[in-house]
C-alpha cells in the first residue's frame, strides 16, 4: 500500500511540476521579461539578464522536483563549466536535460526547435534569452559560431533530440560543425538517468516505479587541434562527429 501511495503521489507531483513549468514560463513572458526590458542596457546586457532569470527559474524548478519526491540528482565537475566561449556538448536522455543544465549555468544559449518559438510557455524565454532556432541549419550553425566567438557559452545536444532507449546514438553534424567553425572550448557533459524516464518513447505520465536519479558528469575539455588541421572542413566535421559519437557511446556504458 505504501508503494502504491508513493506511486500515485509521484504521478500527481509530476503533473503538478509540468503545470508549474508551463504557467511559470507564461508568466515570465507576460510579466517578468517586459519589466526587465525596461531596465536600461544594450541588447547584450538585456539578453544576459534574461538568461540569468531563466537560470534562476529553472534552479527553483529542479529544486521543486527534488523536494516533492520526483527526483534526486548529483553533479560532478561543475567547476569546469561557466567559462567564456565554451561549447558544452551533452547527451540527451530525458526531457528535462536542458532545464537541468541551464539551472547550473547562469549565462548560456542553446538551440531550440522551431515549434517551441511559438509555444506561449517557452516563447518569452527563447526570444529574450537569445536562444537560437533550428529552422535553417546553415543559419543556425553560423549564428551559434558567432555567439561563441563573441564570448558566449552554448549548450548543444549533438543528437538534436532525445535518445531513443536501447538504440545506438545517431549524432547530427551540426554540433561538430559549430565546434570547428567557432574555435570554442569544447567540454563534454554526460547525463545519466536511472530508472529511465521522460524519454522520447514515453509520455509524461508513464513514470517509473521509484523516483529517478539524474547525474551530471563534466568531462575534460576536448582537444580539437588534429580535427581543425584537416581540410576540407567537411571531412573534419565528419571525423569529429564520429569521435563525439564514440565518446558518448563509451560514457553511456558507465550509466548502465
Amino acid at each position: 500500500m505504501k508503494k502504491r501511495l508513493n506511486y500515485f503521489w509521484r504521478l500527481f507531483a509530476t503533473g503538478l511540476s509540468f503545470t508549474v513549468f508551463g504557467v511559470g514560463g507564461f508568466l515570465l513572458w507576460v510579466l517578468v521579461f517586459p519589466v526587465l526590458n525596461l531596465v536600461p542596457g544594450n541588447p547584450a546586457k538585456k539578453m544576459r539578464r534574461a538568461q540569468k532569470c531563466v537560470h534562476y527559474s529553472f534552479y527553483v524548478f529542479i529544486g521543486l522536483m527534488h523536494r516533492i519526491g520526483i527526483m534526486t540528482y548529483e553533479i560532478n565537475g561543475l567547476e569546469k563549466l561557466n567559462r567564456p566561449s565554451q561549447l558544452i556538448l551533452a547527451n540527451h536522455p530525458t526531457l528535462i536535460d536542458i532545464v537541468f543544465l541551464l539551472s547550473r549555468i547562469p549565462y548560456a544559449s542553446c538551440i531550440v526547435k522551431k515549434k517551441l518559438c511559438h509555444n506561449p510557455c517557452m516563447k518569452g524565454s527563447i526570444v529574450n534569452a537569445g536562444y537560437i532556432s533550428n529552422e535553417d541549419p546553415e543559419t543556425m550553425i553560423h549564428a551559434c559560431a558567432d555567439y561563441l566567438r563573441a564570448g558566449g557559452a552554448m549548450i548543444i545536444f549533438p543528437e538534436s533530440t532525445r535518445t531513443v532507449p536501447y538504440k545506438d546514438y545517431k549524432f547530427q553534424r551540426g554540433a561538430a560543425a559549430i565546434a570547428l567553425l567557432s574555435d570554442a572550448v569544447v567540454t563534454p557533459v554526460t547525463l545519466c538517468c536511472a530508472p529511465s524516464t521522460l524519454t522520447k518513447a514515453e509520455k509524461w505520465y508513464q513514470i517509473p516505479e521509484r523516483r529517478f536519479h539524474l547525474s551530471m558528469t563534466v568531462g575534460d575539455d576536448m582537444r580539437l587541434d588534429e580535427f581543425r588541421a584537416i581540410v576540407p572542413r567537411s571531412i573534419a566535421v565528419r571525423r569529429f562527429n564520429a569521435y563525439l559519437q564514440d565518446y558518448f557511446t563509451q560514457q553511456r556504458g558507465q550509466c548502465e
